[in-house]
């Protein structure tokens, strides 16, 4: 399998407090804090639109799209690589 793209969305620390419980779940925690792992981003509108994998109740993959005020974004990293982990040494 050759390699894939995936971003790590970083928002900004207001915008973490102000979507409270709703944006938890999509939030992966890493050694320069919590961020979203996208595999597909549209930053062309006031909308942010990420596209995520997951897995359903059955542990089934699942893709879905998860919509977020662009001005709520602090940061994106473009990332390579088959795991989605990244890190800086």
């Amino acid at each position: 399998m050759g390699e894939s793209q995936i971003y790590a969305v970083f928002l900004y620390p207001q915008a973490l407090e102000a979507l409270g419980e709703a944006i938890k779940p999509y939030l992966t925690d890493g050694p320069h804090g919590p961020h979203i792992v996208s595999v597909e981003i549209d930053t062309g509108g006031a909308f942010c639109e990420l596209t995520l994998i997951g897995k359903n109740a059955e542990g089934k993959s699942i893709e879905l799209e998860l919509m977020i005020p662009t001005q709520m974004i602090r940061l994106v990293v473009s990332l390579q690589g088959e795991d989605g982990s990244f890190g800086f040494t």
